[in-house]
C-alpha cells in the first residue's frame, strides 16, 4: 500500500504546495489552494509515455500525411472543429449550465452512429433520462451506446471492450479515479481523469469529447492545465434566455482558432444557422425601414468566416460628474481610448456624455478592426444623425488617428456585397485592386478623413 500524503493544489493554475498558503506561489491568486489527498500507485505506472522511445531523426526525413477527418453530421459543428473530427483527438466543450452542451453532443452522436461506432458516457444523468432527451430530439432510434458511470477505471475498460470511434464524457467534473482519495470535481481528480482519458484516446485512436462546467467568471472549472492537455477547446457563448447559441474555438490543433459556429435552439434541439449575419442585422440597413441614429454595421472576421454585426451606440448627457463608459460585447478600455482619439484628432468631445456601446446578438468582438465602426456609431448617436443606408465599415484606429488595415479585407468586402450593402469605408491598405460589383469602396487613412467622407455621403 502506497503512502497517502496531503497536498494543497491551486484551483487556478494547479500549482502544488506541501502546506496551505494564503497566496498561490504560482499565479499569485489569493485563497485558491484546496486540500487534496494524493496516493501514488504502487504497482501501476501512470506516467509511461504514449509512444515507445525512439531515436532523434531529422525533420526532413519524417513523412507527413494529411490527417483524415470524419463529419459529425452537423455542418456548423464541423466548421468549429476545423472540418470534422480527427481520430485520437481530445475535445473540451465548456459552457454555462443549460446552454445546450449535452443536446448538441447527443445530436452529433445520433448523426454519427449511422456510420460510426459511438459511446455516450453520462455521469450527471441516468440512462432513462438520456433516453427521454433522445426521444425529444428525435435520435432515440440511433445506434448510440450509453454508459451511466463515473468511475474512470470502468469507463476505460468499456472503451477497451467496445472500441468506439467517438466517445463523449459528460462531464469531466463528475469522474473519479480510485488512485486518488479526493472527491470528484477536485483539482487533482479533474487533472488525473483528463490525463488518463487523453492517454486512452492517443493509444486506441478514439476521439473523446469532454464536457466541462464553467465558473461564475466564465472560465473552465478546475485547473487551466486542462486546456493544455486537450487538442481542441470549444466554448458555448450566448444568453440562455435567447434562442441563439455561439460555439467558439479557443484552441484547435487541427484547424483555425476563433472559428465561430452559430446555432438556433428549437424544440427539436440545436439547428445550424447558415447565414449568421442576418441574425445580427436589422432591416434598417438593407431593408425598407428608416435608418436609426447610433447604429453602424461592422464587417468582422470570426476564424475563416466574415461576419456582419450591427454596433449600437447611445450617447446621453451625464447625470453625474463622472461620465459612464459601458461596453457590452466589446472592450470597455478600448472604448475609452477611441473616445480620446476622437476628441484629439477629430475635435469631437464626449467628456460630459455617458457613452454606451453594444454588439447586437450576443456576439463578442475581440479584434481591433471594429474601432472604426464604434467611432462612427458614437458620432452618429452624438449628432443624432443616421448613417447612410447600406453602409458597412471596418478598420483599426491607432492613437495617432491613423486607420490601420485589417486581415482578409477582400473576403470581408465580398461578404458585404453579397448581403446587399452598397457602400464600404475601409482602410486605404485594404482597398481592392479590382472593382467589386455593386459595392462602392471608400478608402481612408485618417479618422477625420472618414468623418468628412461620411458627411459628403449624406
Amino acid at each position: 500500500m502506497s503512502k497517502v500524503k496531503t497536498q494543497y493544489i491551486c484551483s487556478q493554475c494547479a500549482t502544488a504546495s506541501g502546506k496551505w498558503l494564503g497566496q498561490c506561489p504560482g499565479c499569485g491568486a489569493w485563497n485558491t489552494l484546496v486540500e487534496s489527498q494524493v496516493q501514488a500507485p504502487a504497482a501501476r505506472r501512470r506516467f509511461d509515455p504514449l509512444a515507445q522511445s525512439s531515436s532523434a531523426q531529422k525533420l526532413s526525413d519524417i513523412v507527413a500525411s494529411e490527417t483524415p477527418r470524419f463529419t459529425t453530421g452537423i455542418e456548423e459543428f464541423d466548421r468549429v472543429l476545423g472540418g470534422g473530427l480527427v481520430a485520437g483527438a481530445v475535445i473540451l466543450l465548456g459552457g454555462d449550465p443549460g446552454i445546450g452542451k449535452s443536446t448538441l453532443l447527443l445530436q452529433a452522436l445520433g448523426a454519427m452512429s449511422k456510420a460510426l461506432k459511438v459511446l455516450y458516457v453520462t455521469g450527471e444523468e441516468s440512462a432513462d433520462q438520456l433516453a427521454l432527451r433522445a426521444q425529444r430530439l428525435g435520435v432515440h432510434d440511433s445506434n448510440v451506446q450509453v454508459l451511466a458511470e463515473i468511475s474512470l477505471e470502468k469507463i476505460l475498460a468499456c472503451i477497451q471492450s467496445v472500441h468506439p470511434q467517438v466517445t463523449v464524457v459528460d462531464s469531466i467534473q463528475t469522474l473519479y479515479t480510485e488512485e486518488l482519495s479526493s472527491a470528484p470535481g477536485s483539482v487533482a481528480q479533474v487533472r488525473e481523469c483528463a490525463a488518463m482519458l487523453t492517454r486512452a484516446a492517443k493509444q486506441t485512436g478514439t476521439s473523446i469529447i469532454l464536457v466541462g462546467h464553467v465558473t461564475k467568471d466564465g472560465t473552465l472549472a478546475g485547473p487551466r492545465v486542462l486546456e493544455h492537455i486537450v487538442d481542441t477547446v470549444l466554448y458555448f457563448e450566448g444568453d440562455t434566455h435567447s434562442s441563439f447559441r455561439l460555439v467558439r474555438a479557443i484552441k484547435n490543433r487541427f484547424g483555425a482558432v476563433n472559428e465561430l459556429g452559430v446555432f438556433a435552439m428549437t424544440e427539436k434541439g440545436l439547428k445550424g444557422v447558415s447565414n449568421p449575419s442576418a441574425l445580427f442585422l436589422s432591416h434598417s440597413h438593407t431593408g425598407d425601414d428608416k435608418p436609426v441614429p447610433g447604429t453602424c454595421v461592422l464587417i468582422t472576421q470570426e476564424g475563416t468566416r466574415p461576419l456582419l454585426v450591427e454596433i449600437q451606440a447611445l450617447v446621453d448627457s451625464a447625470s453625474s460628474s463622472n461620465a459612464r463608459r459601458l461596453a457590452v460585447g466589446l472592450d470597455a478600455s478600448r472604448l475609452a481610448m477611441l473616445l480620446a482619439v476622437l476628441h484629439r484628432h477629430a475635435g469631437v468631445s464626449a467628456a460630459d456624455q455617458d457613452v454606451f456601446v453594444n454588439a447586437v446578438g450576443g456576439v463578442r468582438i475581440t479584434e481591433p478592426a471594429g474601432d472604426l465602426a464604434i467611432v462612427l456609431a458614437v458620432l452618429s448617436s452624438l449628432k443624432n444623425r443616421a448613417l447612410k443606408r447600406g453602409l458597412a465599415v471596418f478598420g483599426e484606429i491607432g492613437l495617432a488617428g491613423e486607420i490601420r488595415p485589417a486581415p482578409r479585407g477582400q473576403e470581408r468586402l465580398k461578404e458585404a456585397a453579397k448581403l446587399g450593402f452598397c457602400v464600404a469605408v475601409v482602410p486605404k491598405a485594404n482597398a481592392p485592386k479590382n472593382k467589386i460589383e455593386g459595392l462602392q469602396v471608400i478608402a481612408v487613412s485618417r479618422v477625420e478623413e472618414a468623418i468628412d467622407m461620411l458627411r459628403r455621403l449624406d
